[in-house]
C-alpha cells in the first residue's frame, strides 16, 4: 500500500531547499566565470540551466493540463503564467507539501470508513505529487546537472587551477544526481501497488551503481574532449542518434500528443548518453549488458588513443590519477550493477505470481491498478 510518512515529508522539504540552493550555485558559478572573462563557460552553464528549465516547465504544464482536463480554465491560465516564469516546480512542491502534511502528521487510529477513504485518496495525491516532482528531477539531472558536472570536470582538467565555486558546482552536481536517482526509485516503488518498500541497502546499491558508472563515463568524455573537442561533439551526437533511434523503435506511449512524445523521446536519447534507461519495463539483461559493454569498450579505447596520440601526457600525474579513477569507478560501478540486479532489484521482492517478465514496470500486465504516469515512464 502507498504510504507517505513524516520522513518522506522532511525529505521533500530538504529536496526543495537543495533545489533552490542549486539554482543559486549555478548563477554564482556562472557569474564568477563571467567576471573572470570566461564567457563561454558562463554561457554554457546558463544554457544547461535554461534548457532543463524550459523542458521541465513544458512537461509540468502539460501534466497539469492533462490532470485538470475539463476543469476551470482560469486556473489553468494562472498555472500557465507561473510556468511561463519558470516557477512551475514550486506549484508542484506546494501541492506535495500540502497533501503530504495532511497525511504525515495525522493519526490513523479510530477513523471511520468515509474518513479512511478520504485519507487514502489524499495519501495517493501526495505520492503522485512527489512522483511527478521526481520525474521532472530526472529530466533536470540529465539535461542540466550531468552536463554541468562534465563541464566542471573538463575545466578543472584543462586549466588545473581550482576555486571554491568550482568545488561547490561539482558537489552540487553529485548531490543532484545522487538524490534524483534514489528518489526516483523510491517513488517508483511507492507508485506501483505490487512493489514492496525499497530497502536501505538496495538504495545504496542502486545509488553507487548509477553514480559510479555515470562518473566513469563523464571522466571518459572529459578525456576525449581534452584530446579533441570536435571528436567529442561528434561522438556525443552519434550516441544521441543511436539512443533516439532505439527509443523510436520502442514505440513509447508516455505522452498524449505526438509532439510531446517526440520531445520525450529526444530527452530519452540524451539520457541514454549518460546512463541506461528502460522505457518499456521489460527484461533488459541483453540491452543493459550491451550498453555497459559498449561504455567499457569506448572508455578503454579512449585511454588507448591517448597512448598513441599523446604518449607524453601519460607521464603526467593528473592523467594517471584521472585514468585510474575512471577505470576504478567503472569496475566498481559494474560490480554494484551486478550485485544490485542479482540480489536487490525490485523483482527480487516481487511475489512469484506478479514478477512475470517485468522489471520496473507495469507494462504488459493485464490486471493492474491504474498507477498514473509511471506506467509509461520507467527507468532501472
Amino acid at each position: 500500500m502507498m504510504k507517505f510518512t513524516k520522513q518522506n515529508f522532511f525529505v521533500l522539504v530538504g529536496g526543495m531547499i537543495i533545489y533552490v540552493v542549486d539554482i543559486g550555485v549555478d548563477f554564482w558559478v556562472a557569474s564568477r566565470y563571467f567576471c573572470q572573462g570566461q564567457y563561454s563557460w558562463s554561457i554554457l552553464m546558463l544554457c544547461f540551466r535554461g534548457l532543463s528549465s524550459i523542458i521541465t516547465q513544458i512537461f509540468s504544464y502539460e501534466w497539469f493540463k492533462n490532470d485538470w482536463e475539463g476543469t476551470d480554465t482560469g486556473k489553468l491560465k494562472l498555472v500557465f503564467l507561473v510556468h511561463l516564469f519558470h516557477c512551475g516546480i514550486f506549484i508542484r512542491y506546494w501541492f506535495a507539501l500540502k497533501y503530504g502534511c495532511q497525511v504525515a502528521f495525522k493519526q490513523t487510529s479510530s477513523r471511520g470508513a468515509s474518513e479512511a477513504d478520504l485519507f487514502s485518496f489524499i495519501q495517493k495525491q501526495a505520492v503522485d505529487a512527489v512522483t511527478d516532482i521526481n520525474m521532472l528531477r530526472v529530466f533536470k539531472t540529465f539535461l542540466e546537472t550531468t552536463p554541468q558536472l562534465f563541464l566542471q570536470i573538463y575545466i578543472l582538467m584543462e586549466h588545473g587551477k581550482t576555486h571554491v565555486y568550482q568545488y561547490a558546482a561539482v558537489i552540487m552536481s553529485f548531490c543532484g544526481i545522487a538524490l534524483s536517482m534514489v528518489d526516483y526509485q523510491i517513488s517508483l516503488r511507492k507508485s506501483l501497488p505490487d512493489k514492496d518498500e525499497f530497502p536501505m541497502l538496495s538504495k545504496f546499491m542502486y545509488l553507487f551503481y548509477k553514480l559510479l558508472t555515470i562518473t566513469s563515463w563523464i571522466l571518459s568524455i572529459s578525456l576525449i574532449t581534452l584530446l579533441s573537442v570536435r571528436i567529442s561533439v561528434i561522438m556525443l551526437i552519434f550516441l544521441w542518434i543511436c539512443g533516439f533511434t532505439w527509443t523510436l523503435k520502442q514505440h513509447t506511449t508516455f505522452c498524449k500528443s505526438k509532439k510531446m512524445e517526440y520531445l520525450y523521446r529526444t530527452i530519452v536519447g540524451i539520457i541514454l548518453i549518460f546512463s541506461f534507461f528502460n522505457i518499456k519495463g521489460r527484461r533488459t539483461k541483453v540491452c543493459i549488458s550491451m550498453y555497459y559493454a559498449t561504455h567499457t569498450a569506448v572508455t578503454l579505447g579512449i585511454l588507448f588513443v591517448y597512448m598513441f596520440w599523446k604518449p607524453s601526457i601519460i607521464k603526467e600525474t593528473c592523467f594517471t590519477i584521472v585514468s585510474i579513477f575512471t577505470i576504478l569507478s567503472l569496475v566498481l560501478g559494474i560490480i554494484f550493477l551486478v550485485v544490485y540486479y542479482s540480489h536487490f532489484h525490485p523483482t527480487t521482492y516481487c511475489r512469484p505470481q506478479t514478477c512475470s517478465d517485468e522489471v520496473d514496470s507495469v507494462a504488459g500486465q493485464t490486471e493492474r491498478v491504474k498507477t498514473g504516469r509511471f506506467q509509461n515512464f520507467l527507468m532501472q
